[in-house]
């Protein structure tokens, strides 16, 4: 496999929000409010739209040859746009198949704005056709194609009303759901300088997806069952070598469930 399977996670870009807004003076905290506001006010939600949203953590699980890896692209003190560089810089390298849950409504669209506020070029991300004639049939930004799998979008069969959260869909299969906080809690934590915490949920949303991608493969045929408990027993042996508390809790988590035979 050459899987990378990821998830992003957001804050209100006050930045651009103090002036879309006229709010020079006031700080994050009321200008960040004052965003959901004018939202809710607008649509009857408090959902920030995806031009306004600013993405403080990119996290993966990388899947090719014998290995696997769990991370957070760039470090605690990495600006978006080197974040954001090094997640294109991975396509353009590897080629991958990206996985994710929800990708194609939101962090997709979200990485094209971010990308276009900092400018940040990626050739073979963007490529429809027009350079490799390989990409015609089978790109990054078709819905129906390949290069991108949205696990909930597929899944649902593209209709919006079956769409299911990621942590009902994980727990419904025994692996652990989300752990240690909820996208909610996000600009919370950012407020507090708590960057670590936040990549940490991240990493964890991304080996749910991971896993319910493993099961839609052995659906398909693609992987068989031999094949799949092979993958599940790697997963386990990566987190097991960890040095992480975050992803020793998801695998104790994890290890309970099967036990209970919950799957």
């Amino acid at each position: 496999m050459n899987v990378f399977v990821f998830d992003i996670e957001t804050v209100p870009d006050v930045v651009t929000g103090r002036r879309l807004l006229g709010l020079e003076g006031l700080s994050d905290e009321a200008v960040a409010a004052a965003m959901m506001s004018h939202i809710k006010e607008a649509t009857g939600q408090g959902f920030v739209k995806h031009h306004l949203q600013k993405i403080v953590a990119i996290s993966a699980v990388f899947r090719q040859g014998n290995s696997l890896k769990v991370w957070s692209l760039g470090e605690t003190t990495s600006t978006e746009a080197e974040i954001i560089q090094r997640f294109y810089a991975g396509i353009e390298k590897f080629l991958p198949t990206l996985v994710s849950w929800n990708g194609g409504q939101f962090d997709l669209p979200v990485l094209h704005y971010r990308s276009l506020y900092h400018g940040i070029t990626a050739q073979r991300y963007w490529e429809t056709g027009e350079r490799d004639t390989s990409f015609k049939y089978n790109n990054y930004l078709n819905r129906y194609h390949t290069r991108h799998v949205d696990l909930m979008d597929t899944l649902a069969a593209f209709s919006q009303k079956a769409f299911v959260r990621l942590d009902e869909m994980a727990v419904m299969l025994g692996f652990p759901g989300k752990m240690g906080m909820s996208g909610n809690q996000v600009w919370e934590h950012y407020l507090q300088g708590d960057i670590d915490n936040i990549r940490y949920y991240c990493e964890t949303d991304v080996l749910n997806t991971y896993l319910i991608y493993l099961r839609f493969q052995l659906i398909r045929g693609i992987l068989s069952h031999e094949q799949y408990e092979n993958e599940i027993q790697l997963t386990k042996n990566i987190l097991n070598q960890s040095q992480s508390a975050h992803l020793l809790e998801f695998l104790e988590v994890w290890n309970a469930n099967d036990a209970s035979n919950f799957r």
